[in-house]
């Protein structure tokens, strides 16, 4: 048997804007994880000997490392995760068994 639970959030005027802040720290990881995962995978393309392929590990460990001081002020969880989910997207883009497979 399958339950859902639904939850309704009423936030305040403070939560909405940290909701906020959270949402838009979130796609500026994906934006900076992606962009890390091209330049690590043509890094690979043109030297296959010095570079790795990029992976999920990689790709967090660089952009913890390269962490402005701003983004300390924000939960470390977002960046996790937005690198995570580039990863799925990243598999399901070329997994043949999926039905739109090599499409963004």
């Amino acid at each position: 048997m399958i339950k859902a639970q639904v939850v309704e959030l009423k936030p305040n005027q403070a939560m909405k804007h940290q909701l906020d802040r959270l949402c838009d720290y979130r796609r500026y990881c994906w934006n900076e994880a992606l962009a890390t995962w091209q330049a690590m995978y043509e890094a690979r393309t043109l030297n296959k000997e010095d570079n790795p392929s990029p992976n999920e590990y990689r790709v967090r460990d660089e952009l913890v490392a390269n962490k402005a001081e701003w983004q300390y002020q924000l939960s470390s969880r977002c960046l996790q995760l937005a690198v995570t989910d580039l990863a799925n997207a990243w598999q399901n883009f070329f997994d043949k068994a999926q039905p739109d497979w090599g499409k963004p």
